[in-house]
């Protein structure tokens, strides 16, 4: 494992760790058998998108790296192998948890350097996934959010983010909160073998109830929309009305795209479990990690057409109130570690 490569004192140029900060640890619950846990103390936690993304945010706060949420498609597979960690089964059982990160991110928002831009969360990694049980990372994430009144967003497929719903609910009456749940299908099937770690579509869709039900607006990333398993007209149409019974206020379909390190990933468990399909998947992504553009747009068309029909519409931005923070010439955004963005 680089760690050698990543901490104080290194070669690398650009430490993510201090010296002597990672300690290892494998618990043996049932929650969390088979699952390894590094635990870092991280030296940046708000880390600048790439510029050439197509994200509407510029920063993000990823807590963890790696996920057992296990899903065969997530395109931040990738990010494992900066670690010589294994970007297959090594993504879904070594988790790194950067222990400091409340702290950390409490001294990166106090500096006069920081803005108020907007964080995003959940745009890498789940940041509630099995491990957020264990560590409890979040609330105190939130916390300073709240405290700064700075604008945030979360995308998750953990309902562990119930637990932190009345924190969401004090930042929500001072600043931007945009949550976010994401579900792609609901054929259970399709669920149990392409997202094993996830709490189950219907219960995804029972936390973006609770949480509308609260008053934190929610709406529902449909991601991935996969290409001959879970696009069909029958599906969209299940999918959508689920959402829309769960009270979402927006849809916003996505349709699954497969970069290096998920797409061997997946094409590995497609050609276990749907091989027929893999002359059209290699045909489809001939051209790239993302689908044509004209199956991305037929897709779109047809769920917003389904969205107006059920009375929810495609994600929509509002105004953020955040605490204004005098801005010195010299000053610089803090130089966090540059992340893989969704899109």
């Amino acid at each position: 494992m680089r760690w050698e490569n990543l901490t104080e004192g290194s070669a690398g140029p650009a430490a993510l760790f201090g010296a002597g900060a990672v300690v290892t640890r494998t618990i043996d619950t049932p929650e969390f058998r088979g699952i390894t846990f590094h635990e870092v103390r991280a030296k940046s936690i708000v880390n600048r998108v790439p510029g050439a993304s197509r994200m509407p945010f510029e920063w993000t706060v990823n807590p963890y790296r790696g996920c057992s949420h296990a899903c065969v498609y997530c395109f931040a597979r990738k990010t494992h192998s900066y670690l010589d960690l294994d970007t297959g089964i090594g993504f879904d059982s070594q988790i790194v948890v950067k222990t400091n990160a409340p702290e950390l991110l409490r001294r990166e928002l106090g500096s006069p350097r920081w803005t108020g831009a907007h964080i995003a969360m959940g745009t890498n990694v789940d940041c509630y996934q099995r491990a957020e049980g264990r560590y409890r990372l979040m609330p105190g994430i939130i916390e300073t959010l709240r405290d700064r009144a700075n604008p945030f967003s979360i995308l998750t497929k953990g309902t562990l983010i119930l637990r932190d719903l009345p924190l969401l609910r004090e930042a929500a009456e001072v600043t931007e909160v945009g949550i976010s749940v994401s579900v792609g299908f609901t054929d259970a099937g399709l669920w149990r073998t392409v997202e094993p770690g996830t709490p189950s579509p219907a219960a995804r869709l029972a936390a973006v109830r609770t949480l509308t039900d609260a008053g934190i607006e929610c709406g529902v990333l449909m991601a991935p929309v996969i290409p001959f398993l879970g696009d069909s007209p029958e599906q969209l149409r299940a999918t959508v009305r689920a959402v829309a019974e769960a009270g979402a206020t927006s849809v916003t379909p996505l349709v699954l795209h497969l970069r290096p390190g998920a797409r061997e990933w997946f094409m590995a468990w497609l050609g276990a479990h749907h091989p027929h399909l893999v002359p059209r998947y290699e045909r489809m992504y001939a051209g790239g990690s993302y689908a044509p553009t004209w199956y991305q747009r037929r897709i779109t068309r047809q769920v917003h057409e389904l969205a107006a029909e059920f009375g929810i519409g495609p994600a929509r931005r509002g105004e953020a109130r955040r605490v204004v923070v005098p801005e010195r010439p010299d000053d610089s955004a803090p130089a966090g570690a540059t992340q893989l963005s969704l899109l």
